[in-house]
């Protein structure tokens, strides 16, 4: 309605402000979001004519009054009938870059704080400010409208929406902070939002293989810790508890992508998720397979991330030192210094093959870049098992196989 992020939030900002004491005395409205909305509204006509000192100020509030009254804002709906996958589409625009595209939205519209969101792009907050800044500056220096697409601007925002849903849920995945190790809420939505693309266009290969590999990660829920809340690898997941309706249903999607013809990134690390999913004993995992569905997705995504968790599958098809020299490789290492998971790897390997100080070393740079408290008693458990004593007053972060997320669209929610 205002065409104006930075209005919009600080409108929404005095609408939650005016619910806090409001909602006290009146009690909750029957419809509490339209009341916010409306409120919100109104709050952004009090700041414009505040503010109404220049003409596109005074414009902006004679074009926010004349699409109100004319019922703009619910007619643009279109087909897409999710309020919060009509305004990922709409934010998604392709005059932005990719990068930004999602950065923002998942700002935005994504639950994520910027934190967060930078954790995603392994990039520091600043930058990640900058980065959403400059697109909120292009978007209005430019004049790019703030309107739902209609079907057929669908196609060039696709790979944004889905990069957005992806690490919305690789984000409740694997929790950057906090003290447990998932986000329910976020991973839900995630599945939530994958299914509502695949209704939208059951025709395109890539929302399908995005829709299974959700599927195939969230069955692990259950597994993933014991029952005080410790985090499990893949190898001391009780597979029994995976959800096996999930898989069939990752199964079933999976193989409507195939049939479609059209191969793409999520699909293949649907089908590295897939793997796992038929591996009934951790031993029986074909890690053949998945350092082959590496080798296809390397080029489609020829990112450090991508290269780390080939690394690992590597290491559990052969020997252990084998994925270790892939790690130690310069450039990945370079690329992965900040990175947690990078050096959790790294550790576990090391320990794998008996290197023990090493691996005591390695652990401590995992936990130092981890705000996590499920996988920081992790890892100060696997300091223990070393006879290492637990650094007192750091934060850190241990080896849990879960995610790696990276940068965009980079990792593949693969539990290693």
């Amino acid at each position: 309605m205002v065409k104006d992020f930075d209005l919009a939030e600080d409108a929404v900002q005095d609408a939650f402000v005016a619910a806090t004491t409001t909602w006290a005395v009146t009690g909750i409205p029957d419809n509490p979001a339209g009341w916010l909305v409306t409120t919100a509204r109104r709050k952004a006509v009090d700041r414009l004519r505040r503010a109404a000192s220049t003409e596109r100020r005074h414009r902006a509030w004679g074009e926010l009054a004349i699409a109100w009254d004319a019922g703009e804002s619910r007619e643009a709906a279109g087909s897409i009938a999710d309020d919060r996958l009509r305004l990922i589409f709409t934010c998604c625009h392709p005059a932005l870059s990719l990068d930004a595209q999602v950065a923002l939205t998942l700002r935005s519209l994504g639950g994520l704080s910027t934190e967060e969101v930078a954790r995603a792009f392994l990039v520091p907050e600043a930058t990640l400010a900058q980065r959403i800044v400059r697109a909120k500056r292009k978007i209005r220096e430019a004049g790019i409208p703030y309107r739902v697409p209609g079907p057929d601007e669908f196609p060039p925002r696709l790979g944004a929406v889905l990069a957005v849903v992806y690490l919305i849920f690789n984000a409740g995945y694997l929790a950057s902070s906090g003290s447990e190790l998932v986000k329910v809420d976020l991973c839900d939505e995630g599945v939530r939002l994958s299914g509502l693309v695949v209704d939208l266009l059951a025709d395109e290969a890539e929302p399908l293989g995005l829709a299974a590999l959700l599927l195939f990660q969230d069955s692990r829920r259950a597994a993933r810790s014991d029952g005080d809340g410790h985090p499990l690898t893949l190898e001391e997941q009780d597979r029994s508890r995976w959800d096996a309706g999930q898989v069939a249903a990752g199964r079933a999607l999976l193989g409507r992508a195939r049939a479609l013809g059209r191969p793409g990134p999520y699909q293949l690390k649907a089908a590295i998720a897939g793997v796992h999913a038929g591996a009934r004993r951790a031993e029986d995992t074909d890690w053949a397979t998945i350092v082959k569905l590496y080798d296809r997705l390397l080029p489609w995504e020829p990112t450090a991330v991508v290269a780390l968790n080939r690394a690992v599958a590597v290491a559990m098809a052969g020997e252990p030192v084998e994925g270790l020299a892939l790690l130690d490789e310069p450039g990945l290492a370079g690329a992965l210094v900040d990175y947690h998971l990078y050096h959790s790897t790294r550790a576990d390997l090391l320990r794998r093959v008996g290197r023990l100080e090493e691996a005591v070393v390695a652990y401590g740079e995992a936990r130092q870049r981890t705000k996590n408290g499920a996988e920081r008693d992790f890892l100060d458990r696997r300091l223990v098992e070393l006879g290492a004593s637990i650094p007192a007053g750091q934060d850190g972060q241990a080896f849990t196989g879960e995610i790696g997320v990276g940068r965009l669209a980079s990792g593949h929610g693969q539990d290693q």
